[in-house]
């Protein structure tokens, strides 16, 4: 299956719109998180255009290494699903996904993954590894990344600058 990659999305056609409104419920979930004083990332699955499955970031409350936004979304979307595999859905964050979160998101056989700001430490999307571009993977997830970018990105740098 090829890959489809884009550093930066799309501006035109429906896509690109109902992208950028399923990003803003992420970035809710993400505001929702800081507000709990937790790193601001925020997840949402999607299928068929219904929102299955919702999470924020929440490793401090919870401790919990893994309870990162988008093992909640997933999780939430298999038990909404009743499979632990989600082909046809789709996964929208407000981060690029760490190296924990790409597997998940390879193992639950996702179509897509949408991305909004870089993470320039551990992203593993790119920005330091991209484990979405090995092609011996059985599984290929199309990424793209950039949407509502700015948005994404000053959420976090707003929050780490709160606690500086």
């Amino acid at each position: 299956m090829a890959r489809e990659v884009a550093s930066e999305p799309s501006s035109d056609g429906p896509g690109a719109a109902f992208d950028a409104r399923m990003m803003e419920q992420a970035l809710d979930l993400a505001r929702a998180a800081a507000a709990r004083g937790e790193v601001p990332v925020g997840a949402i699955v999607v299928r068929d255009g219904v929102v299955i499955g919702r999470g924020g970031n929440a490793p401090i409350a919870a401790c919990d290494p893994t309870a990162h936004a988008e093992i909640a979304a997933l999780r939430e979307a298999a038990a909404a699903l009743g499979n632990y595999r989600l082909p046809g859905c789709e996964i929208y964050v407000t981060l690029e996904p760490c190296a924990m979160c790409a597997g998940a998101i390879m193992h639950a056989r996702l179509s897509r993954l949408v991305f909004g700001a870089r993470d320039r430490k551990t992203g593993a999307c790119g920005s330091v590894v991209d484990l979405f571009a090995n092609p011996r993977l059985n599984h290929q997830t199309s990424v793209v990344g950039g949407v509502a970018d700015a948005a994404c990105a000053s959420l976090l740098t707003g929050f780490f600058a709160a606690r500086r």
